[in-house]
């Protein structure tokens, strides 16, 4: 029986998240969920990964949640995401604090929409086909998707999709800004990975407080955000990251950042 793996690599200060359940199409089972889980909040902790990569292994990202595991665990009182660690889709506390990249191929159905809209760079395959599939089954999308989706998107062109669930292409995504490129079918993790390290060269505190202040943003408010900026900019001025992003544009040569 394949019940699936969440696999961990490392590649400089990229962490390399890798579902592997190609057999069902990356079906996620509660157990995969929990170790995904757990693999944000090790990414989380790790000062030397500075980006994390999402990706899938076979011919498709994920036709999402296996439902017939996952009926089985809330059938015996159990729950999905476990309350202590990140949740998959950065719902709810402890929110995700360092970027996620992610490459995406074949079909990224359901829940796999919903993990494209909690990443902050999507790279997909231009054989990809998505669909929010919950109202065909007499459910809601509940993962992020009911609210992420018309921000990115627009009401009306999220509603087009979240309410028929209709699949669509690589093509539509892109138009909607859920995918932020599409490429050639294989050419997805070496281009999503390109960005990733792009990430992770840039200094890490600065990519985090940028990233907190557009998540603050997005969750509070542009005055929340705002009232954040002197902050910020007075931590990250006196930190030793910009020391070296000062001298190495003076000498010309790349920044060796340390995060502090």
């Amino acid at each position: 029986m394949d019940d699936g793996r969440i696999l961990i690599e490392r590649d400089a200060g990229v962490m390399v998240i890798r579902i592997a359940r190609a057999a069902k199409r990356n079906a996620l089972t509660p157990a995969m969920i929990a170790d995904y889980s757990q693999a944000l909040a090790d990414y989380d902790a790790d000062d030397e990964a500075c980006c994390a990569l999402v990706v899938a292994e076979g011919d498709h990202f994920t036709a999402g949640l296996d439902l017939a595991k996952a009926a089985a665990l809330w059938d015996a009182g159990g729950t999905l995401y476990p309350a202590h660690l990140p949740h998959i889709c950065d719902i709810r506390p402890p929110y995700r604090r360092k970027p996620l990249v992610m490459a995406v191929q074949g079909i990224s159905f359901t829940f796999g929409v919903e993990m494209m809209l909690a990443a902050d760079v999507v790279i997909a395959a231009s054989d990809c086909r998505f669909a929010v599939l919950e109202t065909t089954r007499g459910i809601m999308a509940s993962a992020g998707a009911t609210f992420r989706l018309p921000a990115a998107a627009g009401w009306s062109n999220a509603m087009r999709w979240l309410l028929t669930g209709d699949e669509f292409g690589a093509e539509e995504a892109y138009r909607m800004g859920l995918v932020q490129e599409v490429v050639a079918p294989g050419a997805q993790g070496e281009r999503a990975m390109t960005i990733a390290a792009r990430i992770a060269a840039a200094a890490p505190l600065a990519v985090i407080e940028t990233r907190a202040n557009a998540r603050l943003a997005q969750m509070e408010g542009f005055e929340a955000a705002v009232a954040r900026l002197d902050e910020v900019r007075s931590f990250l001025r006196a930190s030793d990251d910009a020391k070296e992003g000062l001298a190495s544009f003076q000498e010309r040569r790349p920044a060796r950042f340390s995060g502090r």
